[in-house]
């Protein structure tokens, strides 16, 4: 068959101590670390395991606090805060009550709380004794390494005088990590949370679809994005970044598949992966390719790889648009300006509800992508009057150089009405919660009707038939990529369009009998040795006391079904659910009618027909990816986007074995700004 920190925040502000440093904290791997609880440490500020006697109220605030060696000040044993001497109990109660809630249940559980599993990484270096404590801002470099990650920025950022005298300013003693400890930090920080992510595959029962994508720096660096898709047990979408891979000079087919085979090997998912979805070049073809040679040779079962619909489809619509361009690229300059310009976009809206060209809202799309040139096809088509005598009105700003002729306007609404329908497909896809291999191939069957009517209507200028002669000729080279058993298998299980909506030259017996085969080959009862039946619910009701005629009868029904049909037959026999039907849904709430089909159903309807989110290809929103993508340098590329990911799926932020509760750091922060604002405010009163 052809398979085509810191533990506790201490005060900076208005304490009376000695000139403080900075306390260590090493990240760096060459120096073993000492992991203590958040809010504790491992010692002096554990309360004694004795039962206390009862005491007055004034002790039982004071038992909280310690007093430091130079006698001028207390510090809370939770979090490190300071106050003077001379305040009064009361304040120290609130302060306990306010940041510190129960925490006359945890005075006892403080020592145990440093050896406690789930921890902030933090390492300290003994105090001389006789000394004041060190003050600990490694708080601070914790949270920088949160906001550039979040932010997508690279370490080399907190190296900027500005920002670094900022701090200053804010205090003398915050100190940052050199560039060097950064990147350190990132490094080991990426390595736990891929070892995370590799362990949550190995519990995946289901098969994966891999996806790749590709992008070059502003360094001239290649780049793979490797993301693995599957479908869980309780029918949830799963999707996670397993690498980003620099691609070695010459950035050729063959160093491409050695980085994606090395990634697979990294994860050990080679046996799982069912499909790879590719951007269309040749390159990642070849490399495709030459995996699936290896693993038919491993006899490693079926695998695909299947091109992009989104990009192919954007390369479509580019032709449709090849005319009209340099109309295009004057009414986005015209929209810039209407954006800019309060007084421009007013008179606009004026002008639009005099000529009654419908209502305009502010700011327009005006992106080079292709929801932003349809924006411009737009406000030709609908609102040409109002855009003239905006124009004409600000002529002496605008210029007249972006009033068009007749002939443009003709142009652009006869292009404008031909890819209305691409519009509204790409709106579609863009909006649907899971595109599947069958939906997308239904919307590009749809594409080429449309395509195929323009070129045959004798209404069609020239132009416009040659610009359809080469869009027709890409969606064929699509078509006769996708147009193999495993595609029809994977559109036939959206219970959406099963045989009816599949595109015609898909459709065939043959593929339908090799569907029935690999279903029965690797899905059948032997796989499954306890199948629910259609009868098992009744069974269970009647607590497994049936009539004997009832049982010669199912057994007669089951022997039909077995004979007669099967599962696939049954589904397929029965017509296609609506369109707004949600897919995994209806998989749910059905598998107990498919046990079998379902399972391959959750194989299968992994596989994605596009390597890139639609949304991020012709929408703005991907501009934004790809100006991120080009700034990033070379050595925070794959950590800071790794990192960025995975925290945005959920994966907890791990150096080596320790959780970093960022959490509990942003509350520690709050209540540190909080606390300062009070001490402030009693030295002001007194």
């Amino acid at each position: 068959m052809d398979w085509g920190v810191n533990t506790a925040y201490k005060t900076y502000k208005g304490v009376e101590v000695e000139p403080k440093h900075m306390m260590d904290m090493t990240l760096i791997p060459s120096i073993d670390p000492i992991d203590i609880g958040l809010g504790s440490s491992e010692k002096g500020n554990a309360a004694p395991s004795a039962k206390p006697r009862k005491k007055t109220m004034t002790s039982v605030y004071l038992k909280f606090f310690e007093t430091v060696p130079d006698g001028k000040s207390r510090r809370c044993k939770f979090c490190g805060q300071s106050y003077s001497i001379a305040t009064a109990t009361g304040n120290l109660g609130r302060h306990l009550a306010n940041r510190h809630p129960g925490y006359d249940k945890s005075g006892d559980a403080a020592a145990s709380t440093a050896t406690a599993p789930q921890t902030t990484v933090i390492v300290k270096k003994s105090q001389p004794q006789g000394k004041a404590h060190q003050v600990d801002y490694d708080h601070l470099n914790w949270l920088l390494i949160r906001w550039l990650i979040l932010a997508s920025l690279p370490p080399s950022t907190l190296e900027e005088k500005w920002l670094v005298n900022s701090f200053r300013f804010l205090n003398p003693s915050i100190q940052l990590w050199p560039g060097d400890k950064y990147k350190a930090v990132f490094r080991e920080v990426f390595r736990s949370m891929q070892e995370d992510v590799r362990l949550s595959l190995e519990q995946v029962s289901s098969k994966l679809s891999i996806i790749l994508d590709f992008w070059t720096s502003y360094e001239s660096f290649f780049y793979m994005s490797v993301t693995c898709q599957w479908i869980d047990e309780s029918w949830s979408f799963r999707k996670v970044l397993l690498d980003i891979c620099h691609i070695p000079y010459p950035c050729g087919d063959s160093e491409i598949y050695h980085s994606l085979e090395k990634v697979l090997e990294n994860y050990n998912i080679e046996n799982k992966v069912l499909s790879c979805t590719h951007d269309n070049s040749q390159n990642a073809i070849h490399a495709c390719h030459t995996l699936k040679e290896k693993f038919d040779g491993q006899k490693a079962g079926p695998f695909c790889y299947i091109p992009c619909a989104a990009r192919t489809l954007n390369l479509i619509i580019d032709d449709g648009l090849r005319t009209t361009k340099p109309v295009i690229s004057r009414v986005r300059e015209f929209a810039l300006q209407l954006n800019e310009c309060t007084d421009f976009s007013e008179d606009f809206i004026q002008f639009s509800m005099a000529y009654r060209e419908g209502s305009w809202k502010f700011p327009v799309d005006t992106s080079a992508r292709w929801s932003g040139s349809y924006q411009m096809l737009d406000i030709v088509h609908k609102a040409g009057k109002t855009m003239e005598a905006v124009v004409r009105k600000n002529g002496e700003k605008l210029g007249d150089r972006m009033i068009l002729t007749a002939t443009e306007k003709t142009a652009v609404s006869i292009v404008h009405g031909y890819l209305e329908p691409f519009y509204k497909t790409t709106n579609n896809m863009c909006t649907t919660k899971m595109p599947t291999i069958g939906l997308i191939l239904f919307f590009m069957d749809h594409i080429s009707e449309m395509i195929t009517v323009c070129r045959e209507s004798r209404h069609t200028p020239e132009w416009l038939k040659s610009a359809a002669e080469d869009m027709a000729k890409k969606a064929r080279s699509y078509s006769s990529q996708v147009c193999n058993i495993f595609t029809y298998m994977t559109a036939i299980l959206d219970p959406r369009i099963k045989c009816e909506l599949i595109p015609e030259n898909l459709n065939s017996e043959n593929h339908l009998e090799e569907a029935r085969a690999h279903f029965m080959r690797n899905y059948s009862t032997g796989h499954f040795p306890s199948v629910t039946s259609a009868y098992g619910a009744h069974e269970m009701e009647d607590g497994g006391s049936v009539s004997f005629a009832e049982e010669i009868a199912r057994k007669k029904r089951r022997g039909s079904i077995v004979s007669a049909t099967d599962e696939l037959t049954q589904y397929l026999s029965e017509p296609p659910a609506p369109m707004p039907t949600d897919v995994l849904e209806w998989w749910k709430v059905n598998s107990t009618r498919y046990p079998r089909l379902s399972v391959m159903a959750r194989d299968f309807l992994a596989v994605q027909a596009t390597s890139v989110a639609p949304e991020e290809l012709f929408c703005s929103k991907g501009d934004e990816i790809d100006k991120l993508r080009f700034s990033m340098p070379h050595d925070s590329t794959q950590a800071i986007l790794c990192i960025k990911s995975w925290a945005q799926d959920g994966i907890k932020f791990k150096y080596r074995s320790t959780e970093i509760d960022y959490e509990r750091l942003m509350e520690l922060a709050a209540a540190l700004v909080a606390d300062n604002n009070v001490t402030s405010s009693d030295k002001k009163q007194k």
